[in-house]
């Protein structure tokens, strides 16, 4: 099923959460909705499944316009970040849930409502838990079992707000190489709300960067992250250093700077070392521009050849040179702040 948002507006008091916006999400792709606390992502996802009602422009599902259209009737499935199982139901009856809730004409039997929870149980890997109660249950496989539910009633449309937010970071990466598994499985539109920049990157077909209620920036995550049409958009994609100009601003990624330790070296950004990392191969150098009035934090990834080369130790003076920048005019970042 395919979706189209049109110049959805939505105000919670005096706080504009949605401004105006436009989108297209293909039948069949798996699309991040990206970006910090509060710029509308999980509004806009409410909207979309009529949880939400926009002040005014339109959502339309495989080309039906939806704005008096019920939730139960629009066909999508929701996934929350806290699961919502039914505490005082085994997992087969969370499954079984929205399947025995269907009107009579299109109830299975309750042999048929059995194969399908069973069959949606394995689809997910717990089938083996069919007769636990959630409380039994780690936060991982209660996520899964949220999914089979939304997915029970043969959603045309999945949509999933921080489906991961509230699991440790181990069980957070092992679920969404198990989410892009199941998606290119069953090619169910999905759309899912992250604030988490590694999460949007690497599950989604495309990935939609809002800010301040508004799109910065909808593309591949091979694009965004390389070609970022706004300075929000640099900052917020992994790690950035800024340089200031008269007018403009330019940044570069922590592995796209130069450390320069010759004595005497007079090129570059003076700056002090502050702190070491090293993890594995690589070494992350922490720094302090000289400047007093207006000090500027930099961020430097280094591989273990170089670190080794460079020997630096904290409190030493270097120079920082950029192997390549990406520059803004400073009207664009005020647009975009």
């Amino acid at each position: 099923m395919s979706i189209q948002v049109r110049n959805i507006h939505k105000e919670f008091g005096t706080f504009t959460a949605l401004h105006n916006v436009n989108l297209d999400f293909h039948s069949g792709e798996l699309v991040a909705l990206l970006g910090p606390s509060g710029c509308g992502k999980t509004t806009l996802l409410r909207i979309i499944a009529g949880l939400e009602q926009a002040d005014s422009g339109e959502v339309i599902l495989d080309g039906e316009e939806t704005s008096n259209t019920h939730v139960r009737d629009r066909n999508v499935g929701f996934v929350f970040q806290h699961y919502a199982l039914f505490k005082h139901m085994t997992v087969f009856d969370n499954v079984a849930f929205g399947l025995r809730m269907k009107p009579r004409a299109e109830r299975l039997n309750k042999a048929q409502i059995a194969e399908k929870v069973h069959s949606l149980l394995k689809l997910v890997q717990l089938d083996w838990l069919a007769d636990r109660f959630p409380s039994q249950l780690s936060g991982g496989q209660r996520q899964r079992i949220a999914l089979a539910r939304a997915l029970a009633v043969e959603p045309k449309v999945l949509l999933l707000d921080e489906p991961f937010g509230a699991l440790d970071a181990k069980v957070r990466k092992e679920l969404r190489r198990w989410l892009r598994r199941l998606h290119d499985e069953l090619h169910i539109t999905s759309i899912f709300v992250t604030h988490d920049q590694e999460e949007a990157l690497e599950v989604a077909d495309r990935v939609v960067l809002m800010n301040q209620g508004r799109v910065e920036q909808i593309g591949t995550p091979e694009a965004v992250y390389q070609h970022p049409a706004t300075p929000f958009v640099y900052g917020f994609l992994g790690s950035a250093n800024q340089f200031h100009r008269e007018e403009s601003v330019a940044f570069a990624r922590p592995h796209e700077i130069d450390i320069h330790t010759a004595p005497g070296h007079a090129a570059g950004i003076p700056a002090r070392v502050v702190r070491l990392l090293r993890f594995g191969l690589s070494t992350r150098v922490e720094l302090d521009s000289l400047d007093e009035t207006a000090t500027q934090h930099y961020e430097v990834e280094l591989g273990a050849e170089q670190a080794q080369a460079l020997n630096l130790s904290e409190g030493q003076l270097v120079h920082l040179s950029a192997k390549q920048l990406k520059v803004f005019e400073h009207s664009k970042v005020a647009l975009a702040s």
